[in-house]
């Protein structure tokens, strides 16, 4: 008695006997069927190589678009003039990488993941020193009023 391998197709098989259902018995291979597959078979390659040529074709061709990123952000935030790069929560002050200048008296937007603060610049410092503004590419340190955190944007408003 030769043992059967067990198979995805026994499997399917036996389960579908198991629900009752009729199991179809596998086609005998004729000149007749084998022809078909055959033609079928070579019209199906033809018509993947036309598609593919067509693609290739398409692919050929050079796009002259230009890609204009433009960086939205809401109405009311205002301009984007830096973001935070660390945070003090014993003195609430933050640290953020100018990309525009600033000064005191201005009123700031800082929003984030969590952070949606809006306050007046009170105090403005570099290296321990109070300055009245900072330019663009300082990294000043902020009075803040609540906790900010990393990678929050900075909007003047």
């Amino acid at each position: 008695m030769a043992l059967k391998l067990s198979t995805r197709k026994n499997r399917a098989k036996s389960l579908r006997k198991a629900q009752g259902k009729k199991v179809k018995k596998p086609l005998k291979k004729t000149a007749k069927t084998i022809k078909k597959t055959t033609k079928k078979s070579t019209k199906k390659t033809a018509k993947r190589t036309v598609i593919n040529k067509k693609k290739t074709a398409k692919a050929k061709k050079p796009t002259l678009k230009k890609k204009i990123s433009i960086k939205k952000t809401a109405k009311n935030e205002g301009n984007f003039i830096g973001f935070i790069t660390h945070y003090f929560p014993h003195v609430q002050a933050a640290v953020i990488k100018l990309k525009s200048p600033l000064s005191k008296g201005e009123t700031v937007k800082i929003k984030g993941h969590t952070t949606d603060l809006t306050q007046v610049v009170t105090s403005i410092q570099i290296d321990r020193v109070d300055i009245q503004t900072a330019k663009k590419g300082d990294e000043i340190g902020l009075k803040v009023t609540s906790r900010v955190r990393q990678q929050d944007k900075v909007y003047k408003i």
